[in-house]
């Protein structure tokens, strides 16, 4: 990412670049950046968008052989072709000798480093991973984004802030553009403000409402439940969210009692290690016992509801009780 800021600041662009990785919004954010540096909008005569899969090899060569009109450059943007991951020949032959006034852009999800035209686009330095960010990086972009708004915020409220979010920067963006515009003048921004305008994510929700239920505080986990109803959320979406997060707990505590740490659970899981350290101290509230009857007892509820022998209400309510 540094890399592309240098290229943007210096004026001086690669002739291909790669951007791919799982976290999309940064990902977005500076390939909307370098496209806008570079002069590419959609009703420009000289820039070229390609997407989706069956792309053809040859039209793309064709375009970017066409000359730049009164420009200096051709901007061509290729997004989410799966061409990493398969036989492109053409495209990566053609890869070895660019024309000089041509800028090729790659946007994609999979990638197989051993691919040709990987290798072939890796020659100009210009491929990039943008990979999910961990719980420091995040605390450094909302620090960054609040430092350009002449906002602060202590510790324990941005703990509280990022707890709620989640690791979504896209969605951590829209919830501080929301604290930001309500704060107004106030340079501090409070937990109170917090409670007022953010939307957690129902995920989030359905966390804080098992920790409740966890630590015997029934009336704020039934509370928690009667908000996200009053929001319209589906009592069985409700279950199934739980359920998932009841199997996450069993996983965690199993792995951790053979000893391994939260990193080595993570990639076992194939979750955010952050997930894993939130979910860590809830999973030592539960014995493995406690938590597999929770999840045959919710597999009962679930078969319950789908014959019309329980309503999906009542299922969850009587969950949150008894649990």
């Amino acid at each position: 990412m540094k890399r592309i800021a240098e290229d943007i600041k210096n004026g001086s662009f690669r002739q291909a670049y790669v951007f791919y990785g799982s976290e999309r919004y940064m990902l977005k954010m500076y390939l909307n950046r370098l496209l806008s540096a570079l002069g590419a909008t959609d009703d420009n005569m000289n820039f070229n968008k390609f997407e989706g899969k069956n792309l053809s090899e040859d039209s793309i060569i064709e375009t970017c052989e066409t000359m730049p009109f009164f420009a200096d450059r051709r901007i061509v943007l290729i997004e989410d072709s799966g061409f990493f991951k398969e036989k492109t020949e053409k495209l990566a032959s053609y890869l070895e000798d660019l024309p000089e006034y041509l800028v090729i852009i790659f946007l994609e999800t999979e990638m197989d480093k051993r691919n040709k035209l990987y290798k072939a686009a890796a020659k100009y330095d210009g491929v990039i991973e943008f990979k999910t960010p961990d719980e420091k990086d995040i605390t450094n972009w909302i620090l960054s984004e609040l430092k350009k708004s002449g906002k602060k915020i202590r510790r324990s409220v941005l703990e509280l802030f990022i707890n709620g979010c989640g690791t979504d920067l896209g969605f951590i963006s829209c919830e501080l553009e929301k604290l930001i515009s309500y704060t107004g003048g106030r340079e501090e921004i409070t937990a109170e403000d917090i409670d007022k305008i953010c939307s957690f994510q129902v995920e989030n929700r359905i966390f804080d409402m098992i920790s409740d239920m966890a630590a015997g505080k029934r009336d704020k986990a039934l509370k928690i439940y009667n908000d996200l109803i009053l929001l319209k959320e589906p009592p069985m979406k409700m279950l199934a969210l739980m359920e998932r997060q009841f199997k996450q707990l069993l996983d965690i505590k199993q792995l951790a009692s053979k000893g391994q740490g939260e990193k080595l659970i993570a990639e076992t899981l194939g979750v955010h290690p952050y997930s894993v350290k939130k979910n860590m101290p809830l999973a030592r509230r539960y014995s493995e016992k406690e938590m597999r009857a929770v999840l045959e007892e919710m597999a009962r509820m679930d078969e319950d509801v789908k014959s019309g022998r329980l309503n999906d209400r009542i299922a969850v309510e009587l969950l949150l009780i008894q649990a």
